[in-house]
């Protein structure tokens, strides 16, 4: 996930109707629904560079999805510094437009960057867009909201661009994220209220909005990177805690 400090100022659009219910995940079960999804892979990004398939980092209990970050007890099996978990509907759920809303909270730490977030996913990235729902560093009290695109992401893109927010939330505590996703705009929520829209403007050509081709749902915990700064060992394990995860087509 890539980051940028770009503000624009824009009126938010009324709040669409939540719509039909067409995907959800409670995590009542005792194990992670397969059918729903499936582990991050680790890869080269400071996102999934900590992940791991090591056996208690993808938790499903007493009716929560934990998704741990912890100090590596063994590097001789795997040499990285800390591991974490995250899970993926890649290949298994995706879709376009709608309303998606997350109920989870995050143990803060040093070095912590629990994530919530959408991908598209058949188009390389950054063509068919990025959408983070929500991120949090470290200790703060306030969370990220980011729209990235080929014209966000474009050196030549004059500034401001506008394609990110934060919000404040009730740090350590279960909160609501939530985002609108019409033809139009991204609206993102925060407990239900409104806390930055991402608009459509067709002035600035198809890169500015590519969000036509369904995204699929990321959950990670991640530890590290340059946005987030190097952790602090004393401060593990953390983690992210999902209560649930639904979806709604528009009627």
């Amino acid at each position: 996930m890539l980051v940028a400090s770009l503000f624009l100022t824009v009126s938010a659009p009324p709040l669409a109707a939540k719509g039909k219910l067409v995907w959800q995940d409670e995590f009542d079960g005792g194990t992670l629904d397969a059918t729903r999804w499936s582990p991050c892979p680790r890869g080269p990004s400071d996102w999934n560079r900590k992940m791991s398939n090591a056996p208690g980092l993808i938790e499903v209990k007493d009716g929560l999805l934990r998704l741990h970050g912890v100090v590596n007890p063994d590097r001789s099996k795997d040499p990285s510094d800390f591991l974490t978990g995250g899970v993926t509907s890649t290949g298994k759920f995706q879709f376009l437009r709608g309303r998606i809303e997350v109920r989870a909270r995050f143990k803060s730490a040093q070095g912590a960057w629990p994530a919530i977030w959408l991908l598209a996913s058949d188009v390389r990235w950054p063509s068919g867009g990025e959408v983070d729902l929500m991120e949090h560093l470290n200790f703060d009290d306030f969370v990220h909201h980011s729209v990235h695109t080929p014209y966000t992401l474009d050196p030549k893109t004059p500034r401001p661009a506008g394609n990110s927010r934060t919000a404040k939330v009730e740090r350590d505590a279960f909160n609501l994220y939530g985002l609108d996703w019409t033809d139009d705009h991204m609206q993102f929520l925060v407990n239900g209220a409104k806390t930055f829209t991402y608009p459509r403007d067709a002035t600035k050509g198809p890169g500015q909005w590519p969000f036509q081709v369904p995204q699929h749902v990321k959950l990670s915990m991640q530890i590290g990177g340059k946005w987030v700064g190097e952790p602090n060992p004393l401060h593990y394990p953390a983690f992210m805690e999902i209560d649930w995860v639904r979806v709604y087509a528009p009627e």
